[in-house]
C-alpha cells in the first residue's frame, strides 16, 4: 500500500514493514527484539548506576530475580549491548566495561574462572591450578577495564551441597573485594536464598524483582507496544478486556510466553488473511500450542 498513513495503528517507523510479502513479515515477527517495560527499565537503571559507582572496599551489588521466562537474560544482554566492548586506538587494547558470564554447572573455582576467561575471549588451554586460574581471571578483568561483572543463572549454586555453596560464594565475594567491582547476579527466586547464606554478600545486594504480569496498566502498555510494531495491516484488539484476559490465562503472566503467544497470533493473522489479532484468532491455536507450559499441556490432556 503506497499510502503508509493507512497503517495509523502502527508506529511510523514500522509502517513500511506492513507492505512486505507475508513470508518476510512472518520472519520479522519471529526475530528477537527489545521491548521496554517498567521492571526492565528499573533493572537497567540500577545496573547503570553501578557502572558509575566510585571504587570502595565494599562495592554495592544487584540481584535481578524472577521466574524462568521473565526476561532476565534479555535484560542482561540489553545492558551488555548498551555498554559494548571498545578498542583503545592508542594502545590497541580492548576495553570491556561490562563482562557477562554464566555460572558454570560445576561448582568449583577453576570452571568458574574458565567461564569468566571464556567470556573475555581468553579461554584456558590445558590444565591450570586454582591459584593460576584465579590470577589470570583477576589480571584479565583489570586489563580490559571491567567495571561490572554480570553473572547469570546464579541459582545454579543450589545444585551443590552447603559446603560447595559456601566455598563458591566466598570465591565470588573475594573476587569482588580484590577488584573493588560491583556484581550483578540474575536468577530465579531461589537465587535470593543462595545469596542469603553468605552474610558478607547478602549485606551488599539490593534486588529487583521481575514479577508475573497481571491485568494492569503496565500490561496494557506492553500490549500497546507490540500492537504498534507487529506488521499487521489492521488494528488488533489487544486492549480489549477479553483479549488481555485470554493472553494472561494462556501465558500465566510469563514474559517469554506472552511474546511467543503474540508472535503466534500475529503469524496466524497473516496466514488467515484477517491481518489483525482478534478474539477468533485464539480459536485457531491448537490446545497443545508450544507456548503452553508442560503443566498446562498435562491438564489439557487429562479428561474432565
Amino acid at each position: 500500500m503506497d499510502d503508509l498513513s493507512a497503517y495509523a495503528h502502527l508506529d511510523p517507523a514500522h509502517r513500511p514493514a506492513a507492505d512486505l510479502p507475508d513470508d518476510e513479515r512472518i520472519a520479522w515477527i519471529r526475530a528477537e527484539r527489545w521491548i521496554s517495560y517498567p521492571a526492565a527499565e528499573l533493572a537497567l537503571g540500577a545496573m547503570s548506576d553501578l557502572l558509575t559507582y566510585p571504587q570502595r572496599s565494599r562495592m554495592p551489588c544487584l540481584l535481578v530475580h524472577g521466574r524462568t521466562g521473565m526476561g532476565k537474560t534479555m535484560i542482561l544482554r540489553k545492558f551488555l549491548l548498551d555498554h559494548p566492548r571498545t578498542v583503545d586506538p592508542h594502545l590497541g587494547v580492548a576495553r570491556s566495561p561490562v563482562v557477562m558470564m554464566q555460572l558454570p554447572p560445576e561448582l568449583a573455582e577453576v570452571p568458574f574462572y574458565e567461564e569468566l576467561l571464556g567470556a573475555l575471549g581468553l579461554p584456558l588451554v590445558g590444565e591450570v591450578s586454582r591459584i593460576r586460574a584465579r590470577r589470570m581471571a583477576r589480571d584479565a578483568l583489570r586489563i580490559v577495564g571491567a567495571r561490572v561483572l554480570v553473572i547469570d543463572e546464579i541459582h545454579a549454586l543450589l545444585v551443590g551441597g552447603d559446603r560447595q555453596q559456601r566455598v563458591f560464594l566466598n570465591v565470588i565475594r573475594l573476587l569482588a573485594n580484590e577488584l573493588e567491582m560491583p556484581l550483578v547476579c540474575a536468577g530465579t527466586p531461589e537465587a535470593r536464598r543462595a545469596l542469603m547464606t553468605d552474610n558478607g554478600l547478602a549485606d551488599r545486594f539490593e534486588s529487583v524483582e521481575l514479577p508475573r504480569w497481571t491485568n494492569n496498566v503496565a500490561f496494557r502498555r506492553l500490549l500497546a507496544s507490540y500492537g504498534a510494531i507487529l506488521p499487521l495491516r489492521q488494528a488488533s484488539d489487544l486492549d480489549e478486556e477479553r483479549t488481555r484476559s485470554a493472553i494472561l490465562k494462556l501465558s500465566e503472566g510469563i514474559t517469554v510466553r506472552i511474546v511467543r503467544l503474540l508472535e503466534r497470533l500475529a503469524v496466524e493473522a497473516i496466514r488467515s488473511g484477517t491481518e489483525a489479532i482478534r478474539q477468533e484468532t485464539f480459536s485457531a491455536l491448537p490446545i497443545t500450542a508450544p507456548l503452553l507450559s508442560m503443566e498446562q499441556r498435562r491438564r489439557a490432556e487429562i479428561p474432565a
